[in-house]
């Protein structure tokens, strides 16, 4: 073979080599490509994802980076992230988890007793004789969530009952709704109370039949707790920070904390700094102080995280039904002409609503009567006739009992806003049978009148008892402990039960566009729940789980794991 013959031999071998080489090469970087995964920090799939976004999505994966959600869709989006942790949620339901917008989340001493399970006298007289001997005498016992509704004797704890119980030690224990308090001898006579005592501004010291203290005094608690020697603030903090984590477990993930002062605020901010990302995001009501202590508190509505922020100014205008105490338009049934109470005179009411919203903040006022609630909407509408703001968002807690429609059709225009309790419809029904009649007894507690009217309403749980499952049940039935049906016409479909708790609660703290639902650019808090919400009957509400809690993607609440440990 001559020499150019085996040069031309060569350099085509050589090309064909080259080809083979480019083409191996280019096929690489094509697998590559397709290949290629976008770094995530969590991937939840095979799911039933509730999105609760406006078109009420239903996905099956949701994918988490840095505490927000960064995509919602089908199982193709497994195949677009490479996640550090992965969870098959084996067609589960995936909620947004729940906004509490009332919510009691107190830290005990330990003289506390722990009183919501209780389910008779004689448990009462238990658990306060056990408190008394691990305290030993002359140690005050305080407690709460009592509700003779969940007694066997269906009546409430009375003196002679504690005094059994703690002869030598002073007791005071809160019903469940804080609207009355149990006391015994001792704690009575420490606080100066007699037969002879007349009642305090506001307030009831009740009397039996012979004239005797019975033990029990509505509305004014605080002439017996003020008694109560203060608890060291670690013990409290400790006690509050249990408490909170406790909600994880019901699914609830950020709330309002529906009472608190400008001089415990620190306590929050102190617990909230100790615990960076452990603890449910809360915005934190506080009471009027007075414009000079409001200006030296230098916050307003709204300042603060994503985690702890200040809330709306807390004003309280009346009783509850447990006392009873609700200031109403017509008497109770078979109470005579007794209509329930105001908590402040009239003056000072419109006062307070006056300065705070003039100062800019956002206000909260409890109203549960009818004659209440119209009192504060007039309050409210007076405020902002003389101090036009577009956005103010203020809004009632409670409103139990349907007010006129000239005041419904006043809040939609005002723009006045309402977190309501459904849980009330079911736990107090005892109370509402014994003190309601008629229409004011089927429409308690209304969730689809106001709505009728233009209002915007959240859904909340208070604490009879806290947790939204309970709230949903008598939402969507609006059936009490009994399995009466007062207001079916009232009733709210499941889905809009899960926006009240949820999207609607956002609202509130002006979050909207932070959280609420499970959409891209929201904060990741969610929760999986044992049943689906949206196909399971309703009875299925009561006994529904939380099996898992994420805030911003980070799992805070496993119930497997619970019950591993």
């Amino acid at each position: 073979m001559s020499v150019g013959r085996v040069a031309s031999v060569f350099f085509a071998r050589a090309l064909a080599r080259g080809a083979r080489i480019v083409g191996v090469a280019l096929a690489s970087l094509a697998i590559a490509a397709c290949t290629h995964r976008t770094p995530a920090d969590l991937l939840l799939y095979d799911g039933k994802v509730i999105t609760l976004d406006d078109a009420s999505t239903i996905a099956t994966t949701v994918v988490v980076t840095d505490g927000r959600i960064v995509a919602v869709g089908g199982d193709e989006i497994r195949k677009q992230y490479d996640a550090k942790d992965a969870l098959d949620l084996g067609g589960r339901a995936l909620l947004p988890g729940f906004i509490d917008t009332h919510i009691h989340a107190d830290g005990h001493p330990k003289r506390y007793v722990e009183l919501g399970g209780a389910k008779s006298i004689d448990e009462v007289v238990k658990l306060v004789a056990a408190k008394a001997a691990e305290l030993g005498p002359s140690q005050w016992i305080t407690g709460a969530n009592w509700s003779e509704d969940q007694l066997a004797e269906k009546r409430r704890p009375l003196v002679a009952d504690l005094d059994r119980a703690a002869p030598q030690n002073p007791v005071v224990l809160t019903r469940a709704g804080a609207h009355s308090v149990a006391c015994n001898s001792l704690a009575l006579a420490l606080a100066g109370l007699s037969p002879k005592s007349k009642d305090p501004d506001h307030g009831a010291i009740e009397r039996d039949e012979r004239g005797i203290l019975n033990g029990i005094i509505r509305e004014r608690g605080d002439i017996v707790t003020r008694l109560v020697p203060q608890a060291p603030a670690d013990e409290l903090d400790a006690s509050l920070v249990e408490t909170l984590r406790g909600l994880f477990a019901l699914g609830i993930t950020s709330l309002i904390q529906a009472a608190d002062t400008i001089d415990h605020y620190p306590a929050w901010q102190r617990i909230y700094a100790a615990h960076p990302g452990e603890l449910p995001r809360a915005a934190v009501q506080v009471r009027w102080e007075g414009p000079d202590k409001m200006t030296a508190f230098g916050r307003k509505s709204g300042d603060g995280d994503e985690y702890l922020r200040v809330g709306a100014i807390k004003v309280f205008i009346d009783g509850g039904f447990t006392g009873p105490a609700a200031y109403t338009k017509e008497p109770y049934k078979g109470m005579g002409d007794y209509r329930g109470m105001l908590t402040m005179p009239e003056a000072d009411l419109r006062r307070t609503i006056r300065e705070a919203h003039d100062a800019g903040w956002q206000i909260g006022i409890h109203a549960i009567g009818d004659a209440a609630i119209e009192l504060a909407v007039d309050a409210l509408d007076q405020a902002l006739k003389a101090t036009p703001r577009d956005d103010h968002r203020h809004y009632l807690n409670h409103f139990t009992l349907l007010p006129s429609d000239a005041t419904l059709d006043l809040m939609a225009q005002d723009k006045i806003l309402i977190t309501e309790q459904p849980n009330f419809t079911y736990t107090l029904e005892g109370r509402y049978v014994a003190y309601l009649d008629g229409d004011r007894l089927q429409h308690n507690n209304a969730l689809r009148t106001p709505r009728e009217h233009g209002i915007f309403t959240a859904l909340s749980s208070d604490d009879l008892p806290i947790g939204p499952l309970v709230g949903l049940y008598a939402a969507v039935t609006r059936r009490g402990m009994s399995g009466a049906v007062y207001g079916a016409d009232e009733r709210l479909s499941i889905d809009e039960a899960l926006r009240g708790y949820t999207r609607s609660g956002a609202y509130f703290t002006r979050e909207e566009a932070k959280k609420g639902s499970i959409e891209v650019g929201k904060l990741a808090d969610l929760i999986e729940l044992s049943q689906d919400p949206l196909t399971s009957p309703p009875e299925a509400l009561l006994t529904m789980q939380v099996e898992r809690t994420y805030l911003g993607g980070k799992l805070v609440f496993d119930r497997a794991a619970q019950k591993r440990s």
